[in-house]
């Protein structure tokens, strides 16, 4: 049309997803920090304040390792975003109380810079830095497998003067139920890593995570229901409903479904993906547990499935409105 003038904007485009919300990343890390804290607090009263002693090192650590790989490589500061504090606690929570400093450092130098930092930084790692470190640090098999009995509290800087005892997966994986009640597996009156015992106060932080909507139950509920009911079916104790309560109240699972395994980063992003996602990483957690030489499979099972994650999202993509299933496909 004659006259008529023609505007031409260029507009930047980003990734997915481009709805803003009210959250951003450090409110949602907040959140999961203040899940963690109930958890936190049950390993000071059962180990005493090296508990909180690691945690700190662990959390140090981590946002130093961030900060100061940013720093050298001239990127934008991202300590803010609260992610590698996340990462710190997480990465103590799975370690016994009497850790070496130095080796829990050296599981913060991996999960943040080898997993996280090198592949771009928060968002594009592909599997979960903390249990990657975990995975790493079994390097050290004796240090990441001497548990302390809940109530001894081994010094802040001299940890070996304590009573050593056996974890009730230790007992369920020569196939007897284990020698604690499931109150006291409930409660998490029991040995274990720090931050794994008390499956109550996990299971409220992670309730609370779904309240404020910083999770969805798909993967916890898939992963859990998963986990029971193969456990259900194939029990190796006398009492197929103890034994069934016993392996979910035992060992990381209660923090695996809730914090880990819900991560954004290293899970899929579609309904059925999830589900799949949860399915998967019960089966790998049941068959570990079950035929394997450790008695725990959670992280294995978690990281396994971080693997599928893109083959997941292709599989629970939802069909696109008009298109033909060749167009669809592209």
């Amino acid at each position: 049309m004659a006259g008529k003038v023609k505007y031409f904007y260029e507009l930047t485009v980003s990734s997915s997803p481009h709805i803003h919300g009210p959250n951003r990343t450090w409110r949602l890390m907040l959140d999961v920090i203040i899940a963690l804290m109930p958890a936190l607090i049950w390993a000071v009263l059962m180990f005493g304040f090296r508990a909180l002693t690691v945690a700190g090192v662990s959390v140090a650590g981590s946002v130093f390792f961030e900060w100061a790989y940013r720093k050298i490589m001239k990127f934008d500061n991202t300590v803010g975003d609260l992610s590698s504090v996340v990462t710190g606690l997480l990465i103590a929570f799975v370690c016994p109380v009497t850790i070496p400093y130095w080796t829990i450092l050296v599981g913060d130098f991996f999960a943040i810079v080898i997993v996280k930092q090198l592949f771009g930084g928060i968002g594009k790692n592909f599997m979960n830095p903390a249990l990657a470190a975990r995975a790493f640090l079994l390097s050290w098999p004796v240090v990441m497998t001497t548990w302390v009995e809940d109530g001894s509290r081994p010094g802040i800087f001299n940890p070996v003067d304590v009573v050593t005892t056996a974890t009730p997966l230790n007992h369920m994986h020569t196939g007897a139920l284990p020698q604690e009640s499931l109150l006291d597996l409930f409660l998490g009156t029991v040995g274990g890593s720090m931050g794994e015992i008390s499956a109550v106060l996990l299971l409220a932080g992670g309730l609370y995570l779904v309240v404020r909507k910083v999770i969805t139950l798909r993967i916890p509920l898939s992963f859990l229901g998963t986990v029971a009911v193969l456990t259900f079916l194939f029990p190796r104790g006398n009492d197929r409903v103890v034994w069934m309560l016993s392996q979910l109240l035992s060992g990381g699972l209660m923090l695996g479904a809730w914090f880990m395994a819900t991560d954004y980063v290293t899970t899929p992003i579609t309904g059925l993906g999830q589900i799949l996602f949860g399915l998967g990483c019960g089966v790998i957690t049941v068959v570990i547990r079950y035929f394997g030489s450790y008695p725990e499979g959670v992280s294995y099972a978690i990281l396994i499935m971080n693997t599928c994650v893109v083959l997941l999202d292709q599989v629970g993509r939802p069909k696109r409105f008009g298109v033909t299933k060749k167009e669809g496909k592209q």
